[in-house]
């Protein structure tokens, strides 16, 4: 480039085009490479969001309608007596927990489109199998089964997320599909609002699992043949578009997840095990699932101690559903577009779960503050999809990135099996040590976060001391499955 040529661009401030970058078409190569960039993401959205957020709507309400089955007749027609309705909604996370580290092998091993789609058929059979309980072992039995059945979806989630996305397009689209948990609440009042008025021979909670099971068979049978494999397998993509992804998250991503190029590494599991924010993950997992699943299966007998009919509660929670989804698609966005505030957004989150169960734990106040208080509860989920976004970002290595899943999810189903036992029937209605329970689990979600940043902090100081003594890029950074403390020229998401 001329002495002229190279004044021009410094006082235009961007690269000028010239032979060396001009393709045939008359655009630079630049141009091209972030044309067909913009190209293929949104037809990736298109195609995974969808499906993973509609999935993700049958996730949540075929674990949330046993909350307004319980007020429909299940414990009375199933003859529940004293924590049986507790020990009911926490076997679930029993099949979950026990099924939560073969699936995540399972998922790098098997066609995770596939094995994903034939779980949700299955977990579809169970939920309306479900209606045929007549007794407490009845649901014991179907509640473990379909936690098995249902521990596939979110780890293969994650693992699909991290497969097709970057680092910085991760906590979006990781926002985006779980906000189907909350959307998925909407549905189920409003459905279960109307399912409950049906009079006849089959009673109205049966009704709930019959129409929701069949639903989501059906939705399993649409996956199979929507939802794909891999990047590589992908019939919507050509195949200069899978190359351009392939090549987008191997420099950009957190590695790659070609299941048939991975092997199982040991040394990286015991990375996992060893590394600090490992277990900062798990404390922010377990502490917000107690309170999670608490009110999950126990929200609409709360709402009754307020007041409200049977009818009524199915409504009256409607407001808590969308206050979580906008909070979960609000902060996921956020969270992509501001590289280190994820951990703050984690604390802000849960802040006003502090202050909600508080005024509930209140005996000095009227319902309906209470009804307030169990409101401002709604923003508490959306501190778990920035913690798997955080977690899926700050991690490299196809067997660390799966071990530390599987830890995630092992923390997930034993808040969400202890949740239900803080919920006394000798106390009901109004579930004191409940709500302190959950009380403290959120103010100690703001420690873990404030810690996990510290932390974070701390390392990212390190690497870059080290690679201003040192500016080669260190030879392990170039290996295909390389782990993140492999990787001394990665910085980590705060």
């Amino acid at each position: 480039m001329s002495k002229n040529a190279e004044e021009l661009q410094e006082v235009l401030g961007s690269p000028l085009i010239t032979s060396s970058n001009l393709s045939s078409s008359g655009y630079s190569t630049s141009q091209n490479d972030a044309i067909l960039s913009r190209r293929v993401l949104r037809k990736i959205d298109w195609r995974l969001m969808p499906i993973m957020f509609i999935t993700y709507n049958f996730n949540f309400i075929d674990k949330v309608i046993l909350s307004s089955a319980a007020v429909f007749g299940l414990r009375d027609d199933t003859h529940l007596v004293g924590q049986q309705y507790s020990w009911v909604s926490s076997v679930f996370y029993f099949g979950y927990l026990g099924w939560t580290y073969p699936t995540t092998i399972l998922i790098q091993k098997l066609p995770v489109g596939r094995y994903v789609s034939i779980n949700t058929v299955i977990w579809g059979f169970v939920v309306a199998c479900t209606a045929l309980c007549t007794n407490y072992g009845g649901l014991i039995s179907a509640r473990f089964l379909l936690g098995m059945v249902e521990s596939t979806t979110t780890p293969a989630f994650v693992y699909v997320t991290s497969m097709w996305y970057t680092r910085e397009e991760i906590p979006v689209r990781t926002g985006t599909w779980f906000a189907g948990n909350s959307f998925g609440g909407f549905v189920a009042s409003v459905l279960a609002y109307a399912i409950g008025q049906v009079e006849g021979s089959i009673a109205p909670w049966q009704w709930l699992f019959i129409i929701f099971g069949v639903a989501t068979g059906l939705w399993g049978i649409i996956m199979l043949f929507t939802l794909p494999d891999s990047i590589e397998s992908s019939p919507f993509l050509n195949e200069e578009e899978k190359k351009h992804v392939l090549d987008k998250v191997s420099q950009e991503g957190t590695g790659k997840t070609n299941r048939m190029t991975s092997i199982w590494r040991s040394e990286q599991a015991i990375e996992c095990l060893i590394d600090p924010k490992t277990w900062l993950f798990f404390g922010i997992s377990i502490c917000t699932q107690i309170p999670n699943s608490g009110t999950q299966n126990f929200g609409n007998l709360v709402l009754e101690g307020f007041g409200f009919t049977s009818l009524q509660t199915t409504l009256v929670g409607i407001p808590s559903s969308f206050i979580s989804f906008f909070t979960i698609l609000i902060t996921g966005w956020l969270s992509g577009k501001f590289n280190n505030l994820t951990c703050y957004l984690i604390v802000l989150v849960v802040l006003a779960p502090v202050a909600g169960s508080a005024l509930i734990y209140s005996t000095k106040v009227s319902n309906g503050v209470k009804l307030f208080g169990y409101y401002l509860l709604a923003t508490g989920p959306g501190a778990l999809p920035l913690s798997m976004s955080l977690m899926s970002t700050n991690y490299k290595g196809v067997t660390k990135k799966m071990t530390v899943t599987a830890i995630l999810f092992i923390a997930y189903c034993a808040g969400n099996i202890a949740g239900p036992q803080f919920f006394k029937t000798s106390e009901a209605p109004t579930y004191s040590t409940a709500f302190c329970s959950i009380m403290i689990c959120y103010a100690l979600v703001i420690v873990e976060a404030l810690g996990l940043r510290l932390y974070l902090s701390w390392m990212n100081g390190k690497r870059q001391q080290s690679v201003e003594n040192d500016a080669t890029t260190k030879p392990n950074d170039l290996e295909e499955d390389t782990t993140d403390w492999q990787s001394c020229n990665m910085l980590y998401r705060l």
